[in-house]
């Protein structure tokens, strides 16, 4: 798996470059609401925000260092998927109540959630998927705002706007969907896997949550040192989606689950 991660630069010598990083750890310090992905994270300064990510993610500690490409420890990777698929296999072995729902539905939906529910699913658990069809108006159109809804893929949701998949930094689906189960507690989530703001909200409940996020999404990993997120696996989130089928396999053993 390591050396997998290494050869595809979902760990290590990441494509993500270092201003773009040190862009995001600016504003989640300044708590703009778009990086803190519906977490209430108290107060960071941007040095501590570097310091956090360089401890957990393996990010360049260097406050000069500016410019290029930056680092993801691919130890704090492997350690990371093993407490993941750790937490995963107690969902299946309980057959626990588990949303899964993602922000990256372009890479990352179809080589990883959807054999994770469709897994868990097999393995007894309930997969709910609340507040299918739910739209709200959304600031993050390349083309300007456009209307946005929950659509689930094998249990697994994400957003569509315009007919297409959407990426989302957002926490309102989840608020939506944690919304909808309120009055429903027999499919209160035990579990959620997410990531972006979809894992910030689930996080931000009290629910217990395991997320993926990239070197660029600080907010996940303080949320970590907050206790509010249970794992956070640092990882590129945006290579060709076939690369990530090893590490799903990975997980999926390590939950001791069958694909």
């Amino acid at each position: 798996m390591r050396e997998h991660l290494l050869r595809h630069f979902i760990a290590g010598d990441v494509a993500t470059p270092r201003h773009n990083n040190l862009k995001h750890f600016r504003r989640m310090a300044e708590g703009d609401p778009y990086y803190q992905f519906g977490l209430d994270l108290g107060t960071w300064t941007f040095e501590e925000t570097v310091a956090m990510m360089a401890e957990h993610a393996g990010t360049s500690p260097d406050l000069d260092h500016w410019w290029g490409d930056d680092t993801i420890d691919v130890e704090r990777t492997l350690d990371a998927l093993d407490a993941m698929g750790e937490r995963i296999g107690v969902a299946a072995r309980e057959k626990q109540t588990v949303l899964l729902a993602t922000g990256h539905p372009g890479a990352l939906l179809d080589v990883l959630y959807v054999p994770l529910a469709d897994a868990l699913r097999a393995a007894g658990c309930a997969v709910p998927t609340p507040a299918e069809g739910w739209s709200y108006h959304s600031d993050e159109g390349r083309d300007g705002p456009e209307t946005r809804a929950i659509r689930y893929t094998s249990g697994v949701a994400a957003l569509v706007g315009g007919g297409e998949f959407r990426h989302t930094h957002h926490a309102a689906p989840m608020e939506a969907m944690l919304a909808n189960l309120a009055g429903e507690s027999r499919y209160w989530p035990d579990l959620v896997i997410a990531d972006h703001g979809w894992a910030g909200a689930a996080g931000e409940a009290g629910v217990s949550t395991v997320g993926f996020a990239d070197c660029n999404d600080p907010a996940l990993f303080a949320g970590h040192v907050l206790g509010k997120i249970e794992v956070c696996v640092p990882l590129d989130d945006f290579v060709l989606p076939r690369h990530y089928i090893p590490l799903t396999r990975y997980l999926l053993a390590r939950a001791d689950l069958s694909a």
